[in-house]
């Protein structure tokens, strides 16, 4: 009976899911992930959420040009890889009387079909994933998700044309290859590895130091901010990585030499001498997914800090419906309550003023506590309690009470530890209030025209009659939220008010607790979403790429073990030789990535201003989701390699 290249096309394409299952799952994440972003780019209801997002398309395509660089550079990887397996079927096909052009068009039509499968399971996936990343927008935007089945034909259109130039690329020079190659060069081509670049054990061990060395400079400048600092960072890092991988197969028998004894203990022999065995030919591959790795832990890290950033500051600053922080010690324009008089439903409203004490005791002990403080004022800010109390009152917040002769203190939380604790009297005028309390709920002190630069001080009326004035205010709830036109309009008043006086133009401080909360839903979706789509990419594409290796041994692993259980080696040290060649091959490019990440991010999340990034967007807090997820993915590539491998590998139990 014969076979047609088609039908054979189609057969191998059958097993080629079957052994490369990973690769093949992979593929279909990358369709799915795709499809769901670019639904995100022709999505109508998405795009009219708030104007603020309209560069979301843009941001989407250019990452998604990354993406498909990255999925570009798998693919033809892997392509290249499979090849390099089955040069003796292809050698044979040409044995047999087949052309060079048939067997070039057979490999492509298979690997085509394979990529079409993919492509097709993975739009189907990607409509679900594209109604979680809905879902995730609206709940940002604060309105309500209902399902609704929907499909994009300029989305799959896109997704089609992104898949085309990823597998006609990488198609393109195997296709080439076999079209040129004779029998001899495709049975053999297996045997074609990365050479060892570096001959020397002394060239290897100095490159080995000299790399080390660079990795810690490069981490510094990394963290020294700048970006002549960050790009001499960048390269010390890259050299780190290929230094170190490329020079680390001899530093494993170097060590071994100096302790013989260590040599025999347990499955030592056993595990090391494989895995250099295997570095020593992978050494430029491992450097790359190191560095990959490395940018998808700063990707992830960066996007939760930038979500903590956003979070953080629209908090504090979203506390009232409608606040307006005059500038200038200027009293709150009657244009913008009139405008708000007609404009705007207004259930409780105040006008206000923000006083100075007539010293800055407060301030010097916040200084004095190590904080990063930022003198906004030269003296201490003050707070009638009854403004105080209508201010809670418009926020939502219970009320508090201020007993006679007391002041109570009104911060952002990360003061509080000091606050708390901050015990002298303050005199204003003839009073001397003794500390009462701290409260730390938001209230609008991130700036200047705000209440207070991070705390200020409530005092009984009397006691800030003929003070000072530092500024005016005006805090509103109102009956619904403040729309965007109307914040825009109120935008438009602070304007040609901040311009009546050319020669130094003075601004308010307008906020509304629906613009930021929008600003903030905006900010995220720009920035942090295309941050996570790349690192999960870069990630997915890694870790294939390692897994999709180390299956390729499984034969080799087969012998090897066959051979150990005839020599007197029982399946359960079998089993711990397996495993830790297992956790050594793939902590190896992870370990690097992880010293170099943890501090950038450290640092990263300490740049925003004081205050910011706290509870679940704190420092550490960050670092431990970062690597969370990345393990997490790491971790499912880990086990199903792990699992198919002790199946196929080891001798079964008697």
């Amino acid at each position: 009976m014969s076979v047609t290249l088609s039908e054979l096309s189609l057969r191998n394409a059958r097993r080629q899911t079957r052994d490369y299952l990973v690769y093949f799952v992979t593929v279909v994440m990358a369709a799915a992930l795709l499809y769901s972003f670019n639904g995100l780019v022709f999505s109508q209801e998405i795009g009219t959420l708030s104007k603020s997002i309209s560069m979301l398309p843009l941001i989407i395509v250019l990452a998604s040009a990354v993406v498909v660089c990255v999925f570009g550079w798998l693919v033809a990887y892997a392509t290249r890889f499979m090849l390099l397996r089955r040069g003796r079927e292809l050698g044979t096909y040409l044995l047999i009387g087949l052309q060079n052009r048939q067997v070039a068009r057979l490999f492509f039509l298979e690997n085509l079909a394979v990529g079409g499968c993919a492509l097709v399971l993975g739009t189907v996936l990607g409509g679900l994933l594209y109604q979680a990343f809905r879902a995730i927008v609206l709940t940002l935007f604060g309105l309500p998700y209902a399902f609704s089945f929907g499909f994009s034909l300029h989305a799959l259109g896109l997704t089609i044309l992104y898949f085309a130039l990823i597998y006609l690329f990488a198609l393109r020079r195997s296709r080439k290859y076999i079209r040129k190659a004779n029998i001899h060069d495709l049975i053999y081509i297996d045997r074609a590895n990365e050479g060892m670049i570096i001959q020397t054990g002394k060239a290897r061990r100095w490159i080995f130091s000299v790399s080390i060395v660079l990795g810690v400079i490069g981490t510094c400048l990394l963290m020294a901010g700048g970006s002549i600092f960050g790009i001499i960072g960048a390269g010390c890092v890259i050299a780190f990585l290929f230094g170190f991988f490329l020079s680390f197969a001899s530093g494993v028998p170097a060590f071994f030499d100096k302790r013989p004894a260590r040599k025999y203990q347990g499955q030592s022999l056993l595990v090391f001498r494989t895995l250099t065995a295997k570095l020593a030919t992978m050494g430029v591959l491992m450097a790359t997914i190191s560095m990959i790795f490395t940018a998808t832990l700063i990707s992830e890290g960066s996007g939760l800090v930038f979500r903590g950033l956003f979070a953080g500051r629209a908090a504090e600053n979203a506390c009232f419906d409608l606040y307006i922080g005059a500038a200038g010690n200027k009293p709150i324009s009657q244009d913008y309550l009139d405008y708000i008089q007609n404009n705007i439903s207004v259930e409780r409203e105040l006008s206000y003023s923000i006083y100075q004490a007539g010293n800055s005791q407060v301030m010097d002990y916040v200084e004095n506590c190590g904080e990063d403080y930022y003198r906004y004022f030269d003296r201490d800010p003050v707070l009638r309690y009854s403004d105080y109390a209508a201010l809670r009152a418009i926020a939502g917040y219970p009320p508090v009470e201020l007993k006679p002769g007391e002041y109570l203190i009104h911060c952002r939380a990360y003061l509080e530890k000091h606050l708390t604790g901050y015990t002298r009297p303050v005199s204003l005028g003839s009073a001397s209030l003794t500390p009462g309390g701290v409260h730390t709920e938001h209230l609008l002190q991130n700036y200047d025209t705000g209440n207070g630069a991070r705390y200020i001080l409530v005092v009984p009326d009397a006691a800030a009659d003929g003070l000072p004035v530092f500024h005016h205010a005006y805090a509103a709830k109102t009956a619904q939220p403040v729309t965007e036109i109307q914040f825009d309009d109120l935008c438009d008043i602070n304007y040609k008010l901040g311009e009546q006086n050319l020669l130094e133009p003075s601004y308010d401080e307008i906020h509304t607790k629906a613009a930021e909360e929008a600003e903030e839903a905006a900010l995220t979706v720009l920035t942090v979403f295309p941050l996570f789509f790349l690192a999960l990419a870069l990630t997915m594409t890694a870790a294939t790429i390692l897994t999709i290796q180390q299956l390729s041994e499984t034969e080799r692993y087969r012998r090897q073990f066959t051979l150990l259980q005839k020599l007197g080696m029982d399946r359960r040290e079998m089993a711990r030789a397996l495993c830790g060649q297992f956790a050594i091959y793939y902590a190896m490019p992870a370990m690097p990535p992880v010293l170099i990440g943890i501090p950038f991010i450290l640092n990263l999340s300490h740049a925003p201003e004081p205050g910011v990034m706290v509870g679940m967007n704190s420092p550490w807090v960050i670092v431990a989701i970062s690597l969370g997820i990345f393990f997490l993915i790491y971790a499912i590539y880990i086990l199903l390699a792990y699992t198919s491998l002790r199946r196929n590998v080891l001798p079964q139990k008697c």
